[in-house]
């Protein structure tokens, strides 16, 4: 019942997601039109996300932070898309920001399709922890992308943050090996779900300390490689574990 309530929403919102990006060609009045359209849609995706997760039961959390997860995944794709349309309103075809939107909207279907496979998954118990890793390695690409990216953030941090955050990645290392060790479904998901936070967390920090005032142009692009090369070290464990 509730899969196929969410195939069914998640089907719209991808409709909601081509009028997003035709949108950009068109009038204000149609990319406000499709905007609403979208958030009343994702509004709805969510809950029925959430039902699903709660079907499951409370024996089983941690497949139900997949599941929400995955829905959040959605949602902040949608956000960047409806970002990335604003910016390409009403401009010429070849402009920078209509590349942006496309990759935007791209990133958005694979999410949603994530997030349908997810829900798959869940059906199945032998094929959860699988999906679980899958999901979080997608997402860890996509936060690499956005940390390698131009954009400033927007606070910055201490250098003791960004070290006080690579602790979770030592963690979720020993928690990664414990589970290609034991091969057991729920150890994967754990481990997926750790991960996927430890990671974040740290490209957040790194990427917040490297642009403290005090921090020189040198050290912040050193900072900012070996951010990137730990995130590729750590994708490169949850891959083994994933062929285990």
């Amino acid at each position: 019942c509730y899969r196929e309530n969410i195939l069914k929403t998640a089907k719209a919102l991808v409709e909601d997601t081509k009028l997003l990006v035709s949108g950009a060609a068109s009038s204000q009045d149609k990319l406000a039109q499709a905007a609403q359209s979208s958030a009343n849609t994702i509004t709805q995706l969510a809950e029925v996300v959430k039902l699903g997760a709660a079907s499951l039961g409370s024996d089983d959390p941690e497949t139900q932070v997949v599941l929400i997860n995955a829905i959040k995944d959605v949602a902040k794709a949608l956000s960047d898309l409806i970002g990335a349309t604003k910016g390409a309103a009403s401009k010429p075809a070849d402009d920078p920001s209509m590349y942006q939107l496309k990759g935007a909207a791209k990133v958005m279907v694979t999410n949603v399709t994530s997030l349908l496979k997810t829900v798959k998954a869940v059906e199945d118990e032998a094929t959860r922890g699988t999906r679980a890793l899958e999901a979080t390695i997608e997402y860890i690409k996509q936060e690499l992308t956005v940390f390698q990216s131009s954009e400033v953030p927007e606070k910055t941090s201490s250098p003791e943050e960004s070290i006080r955050m690579t602790k979770g990645i030592t963690m979720a290392t020993a928690k990664a090996v414990a589970a290609g060790n034991s091969c057991r479904q729920e150890d994967v998901i754990a481990t997926a779900n750790l991960s996927r936070k430890a990671v974040a967390d740290m490209l957040t920090a790194c990427k917040q300390a490297s642009y403290h005032p005090d921090v020189s142009e040198e050290i912040r692009e050193r900072a900012l490689r070996f951010g990137t090369e730990c995130t590729l070290g750590y994708l490169e464990l949850l891959e083994h574990v994933l062929l285990v």
